[in-house]
């Protein structure tokens, strides 16, 4: 190879790795909450990291995607006070907005507001990541608005109303189940009859199948893994966990399960062929799915050790799953045994676990950045021995209430060397580059 051929092989190395990597759905380009970027910074320098731009949003817990050179976010602006308690629902008028951003300096590109009533609770505002896929924008609103954009100028090219289209209504605390694009389709909960979980052409909105019913949606993304030659497509409901084929909808497994409140919030999780569920006041389930993934067998249920998650997604490596616990540790639980190898306030409190304490969790090559409700990122290593803060700063303020503190719960982005964080006043770029 010339001089010539060894310059240019060289430059697109460093264009390909200079590029960084999107955030283009919940948990980041895999689905993982893994953030593979290299050049990021050990500790923060003095001061904090550097706020590059910061641009006005209102109400919401959805984190933002960013793809494209675009940041995507979704809020709500309501037309009086929202306040209402955990359990207690109430109609308020409002707007939801899906807002596009330029990702170098957080100027509005385009914005698409339509009106809404919420009859939820924790009404702030929309709870799921816009899905950023081949040029198209999906989002989903609170109240089971579903639509598909054209992710340059925000032209509508479909939308549903999941609630009058499935004959049903929000979950207590909204829709808030990721949907997930799967080939040619996207799949949703819908909620209704035969409906729980229903498979739409992501081009046209038209329906492909649906399967499935529940008391409510729930709250879990739906998720699919693969054993062998045989994807399944894993529903956390609230009566039962299921298997079924994602191809049709037709039900592999089923095995009964009662989530308090409806709500087991999770993700499920996977290692080896074990299926690990959780949910609310102790409720725990783990699963052993044949080779072919078409039958599971219960190991294990409500075990005391497990985790509890409420607002956070639990984070997987290798056998043990580290998490949120709804009293307020992080928890080290090992998989298959259930075992509690250790477990730690200091994410959000020094002194006493705090109910519901919420540290979103990302990894970043041999550390994690966690963004807790105080409004602080966090820098630290935690594996199997423990947990080891290296560095945290305050980069935004808390402007929600829950449980009578102050918190921000939306989950950030990490991309191109940077953080994308959101509270209900405004969304900031942070430079984490070394």
């Amino acid at each position: 190879m010339n001089r010539t051929s060894l310059i240019a092989v060289f430059s697109l190395l460093l264009t390909t790795h200079a590029s960084g990597d999107d955030w283009p759905r919940w948990m980041g380009l895999k689905a993982d909450n893994v953030w593979r970027e290299s050049g990021i910074i050990e500790k923060f320098p003095e001061g904090g990291p550097k706020v590059l731009w910061r641009s006005k949003v209102a109400g919401g817990y959805s984190g933002p995607a960013i793809a494209a050179g675009k940041v995507f976010v979704t809020d709500y602006t309501a037309a009086g006070n929202v306040k209402v308690a955990n359990f207690e629902r109430k109609e308020f008028s409002g707007i939801e907005s899906v807002i596009c951003l330029n990702e170098k300096d957080g100027v509005e590109i385009w914005k698409h507001e339509y009106p809404v009533k919420y009859t939820i609770s924790y009404p702030a505002g929309p709870r799921c990541t816009p899905i950023y896929d081949d040029g198209r924008l999906y989002t989903l609103g609170s109240e089971g608005d579903l639509f598909c954009f054209d992710a340059n100028d925000g032209k509508i090219i479909w939308k549903k109303s999941l609630i009058s289209d499935y004959g049903t209504k929000a979950a207590l605390w909204g829709y808030a189940a990721h949907p997930l694009i799967d080939g040619d389709n996207i799949l949703t909960l819908a909620g209704g009859a035969n409906s729980h979980i229903v498979a739409l052409n992501k081009m046209t909105g038209d329906e492909v199948w649906k399967s499935q019913s529940a008391p409510e949606q729930g709250y879990s993304p739906p998720t699919i893994f693969k054993f062998g030659m045989t994807r399944v497509l894993v529903l956390l409901k609230p009566n039962a966990v299921s298997g079924i084929n994602p191809d049709d909808g037709k039900e592999y497994w089923s095995v009964p399960y009662t989530a308090t409140s409806g709500s087991i919030i999770m993700t499920p999780l996977r290692y080896e062929n074990f299926i690990y569920a959780a949910g609310y006041s102790g409720k725990s389930l783990l699963l052993k799915a044949s080779s072919d993934g078409k039958t599971v067998e219960e190991v294990w249920r409500d075990k005391k050790e497990a985790i509890s998650p409420v607002n956070v997604q639990p984070f997987l490596q290798g056998s043990v799953v580290y998490g949120m616990d709804q009293r307020g540790y992080l928890v080290a639980l090992s998989i298959p045994e259930g075992e509690r190898l250790w477990q730690t306030t200091k994410p959000v409190s020094e002194r006493r676990p705090v109910g519901n304490g919420t540290a979103f969790i990302i990894k970043n090559g041999d550390r994690f950045f966690l963004f807790n409700e105080l409004g602080e990122l966090i820098i630290a290593k935690i594996n199997e021995s423990g947990y080891e803060e290296l560095d945290r700063v305050k980069v935004i303020n808390q402007t929600n209430n829950a449980f009578g503190r102050k918190v921000v719960w939306s989950a950030p982005a990490f991309a191109n060397k940077h953080a994308y964080i959101r509270n209900d006043a405004e969304i900031i770029c942070i430079d984490l580059a070394k």
